[in-house]
């Protein structure tokens, strides 16, 4: 009679593989917690808007230059602070696939962070 099953005779070592899905569970609670604590930043116009994210995708901060508010002209304004949150978000969510592909070994893990 054929033996059906795993290579070798045997099935997986089921506990082997639990322990090591617990241990990067761990590892991905662990970097979350540092990665929330990052910062990153991002400046449009050559610097005259400037917006600081955290890891979180919270906006900490927003500087804008005097010499860039100008009343007759709100929509550049409105243009330049877009652009700066929108590149910090982008910068904050790249450091985080970066860290979290340290831990996962580049698998997508969709949903996880």
């Amino acid at each position: 009679m054929a033996r059906r099953g795993f290579p070798g005779g045997g099935m997986p070592n089921m506990n082997n593989m639990l322990k090591q899905a617990q241990k990067m569970q761990k590892q991905m609670e662990q970097m979350q917690e540092e990665i929330e604590k990052r910062e990153v930043e991002a400046s449009a116009g050559g610097g005259a808007v400037t917006v600081k994210v955290n890891g979180k995708k919270e906006i900490l901060s927003i500087n804008i230059e005097p010499d860039v508010v100008d009343p007759d002209d709100v929509e550049m304004l409105e243009d330049l602070v877009m652009a700066a949150v929108n590149e910090a978000m982008r910068s904050a969510e790249e450091m985080v696939a970066k860290e979290m592909a340290k831990i996962t070994g580049g698998m997508n893990l969709p949903g996880l962070f």
